[in-house]
């Protein structure tokens, strides 16, 4: 059996219209609300993401006030290595003066003395001196000089031989060996040698701390 719609057509187009406006405003309240939700968990997230800010600002603070505390620590351990680097500057190639003397003692021959010693230690330039002759590997941090009396020619032999001797020694030379009166072989001499690193202290050539 077939239906008949006995509703005029004005009214069924009404009726159609009515249901499709409906149909608009529940999805448009639907939109709505999905957007209220989208705007609350933003706003949520915003909110978490300000606590965070606050509290790292706060760590933050904290941490700056602890630096802040130390920084006297700081400038006295800076103030510290400044001073320990003007001490290794002051003892680079310091020489034990009067462990000198007693090498001095040890190597001299029985039949001399000295009437005069003289050291000095070259100026620090900041230019790596140049080798000495006979010893390439070495660097020269400064020279002894010598005055002395000694009997027959040959003892003067003997004293440069065993000054080179000593460690740190080289380059031993005589200046000049005069006889005192003929065929008296009793010469007075002046000699020197150089002095290499191996002749500083353990502290000047930096091995300990001054």
């Amino acid at each position: 059996m077939s239906q008949v719609n006995l509703l005029p057509p004005e009214l069924r187009q009404r009726l159609a219209i009515r249901r499709t406006t409906s149909l608009v405003v529940a999805v448009s309240l639907g939109v709505l609300a999905l957007i209220g939700v989208f705007y609350f968990l933003q706003l949520q997230r915003q909110a978490d993401a300000q606590d965070e800010l606050e509290a790292q600002q706060t760590r933050n603070a904290a941490l700056q006030n602890q630096i802040d505390a130390l920084q006297q620590f700081a400038e006295l351990q800076a103030e510290l290595a400044a001073k320990q680097q003007l001490l290794s500057t002051i003892f680079v190639n310091e020489v034990s003066w009067s462990s000198a003397l007693l090498d001095v003692s040890r190597v001299i021959p029985d039949a001399s003395y000295l009437t005069n010693l003289t050291g000095q230690i070259t100026a620090l330039t900041g230019e790596a001196p140049e080798p000495p002759t006979g010893a390439p590997e070495a660097t020269l941090i400064g020279n002894m000089t010598f005055q002395g009396v000694a009997q027959e020619i040959d003892t003067i032999a003997t004293w440069i031989t065993q000054l080179e001797q000593v460690q740190g020694w080289v380059n031993a030379w005589v200046t000049s060996a005069q006889e005192d009166a003929p065929f008296s072989n009793i010469y007075t001499f002046s000699n020197g040698l150089d002095l290499t690193q191996e002749a500083a202290t353990a502290r000047g050539q930096g091995e300990v701390s001054p």
